[in-house]
């Protein structure tokens, strides 16, 4: 099945579950993660109607931006130091901010880039000594530090669940949108609320539209010839 049916696929089904569940479909983003395709089929599942793509890499990222500009970019992966001009100078949206130093780097970068970059804070909801984010606890200072900066706008919050187990995956999605309502009853003075939650891969995805998931991250879905 070509990249463009496999898109429209996933993006009708992703519209079902909305419907069932009471949602608008135009609500939740379909973030298709490119990460391991290349320029032309990013390409095919535009011509389809897939307008934003994730990356986990700096390289791919400037690569596939560059290429494709008229698609909107998310940066999904782990953020180094070193790579942060490179990311905020090709990522509409950073989904994986979760360390305190690394905000006002974010800042200046984007300062240089005439830009406030748009940051997800990414929350450890499982707590997986294995997977990456700041602690629920510590979400607080990090969204008071973050509210201090010119050029950085946090947008919402991304966990990523456990795999191989559907009730749990769900749980961690109800924690992240509750953690995301606590939050907002607590911003700084003028901060804006928190309106995006990114939570949900090709396994688990239609679980995490039904807690709230507002950007959903599918990749071999969309990208993986026979995935069922």
């Amino acid at each position: 099945m070509a990249v463009a049916e496999q898109y429209q696929g996933v993006r009708a089904s992703l519209d079902a579950v909305c419907a069932s569940c009471g949602r608008d479909p135009g609500e939740v983003a379909l973030v298709a993660v490119s990460k391991t395709t290349d320029v032309a089929h990013v390409a095919e599942a535009m011509q389809a109607g897939a307008t934003d793509f994730g990356e986990n890499r700096p390289d791919e990222l400037m690569l596939k931006a560059t290429s494709l500009p008229a698609a909107r970019w998310h940066f999904i992966g782990n953020v180094q130091s070193r790579r942060i001009p490179d990311i905020v100078a090709h990522a509409q949206l950073v989904h994986s901010v979760f360390k305190a130093e690394h905000l006002p780097k974010i800042d200046r970068a984007a300062a240089a880039a005439g830009k406030v970059q748009d940051i997800l804070i990414e929350v450890n909801v499982s707590g997986e000594q294995a997977k990456g984010g700041a602690a629920p606890g510590e979400l607080g200072d990090l969204l008071a530090q973050a509210g201090e900066l010119e050029h950085v706008r946090v947008r919402g919050l991304m966990t990523m669940a456990p795999q191989g187990d559907l009730d749990v995956a769900r749980e961690c999605f109800s924690a992240l949108r509750q953690l995301r309502d606590q939050a907002n009853a607590a911003l700084p003075s003028g901060m804006p609320a928190l309106t995006e939650l990114s939570m949900g891969m090709s396994e688990d995805w239609e679980a995490a539209v039904e807690e709230g998931a507002t950007l959903v991250r599918i990749g071999r879905a969309v990208f993986q010839e026979g995935f069922e």
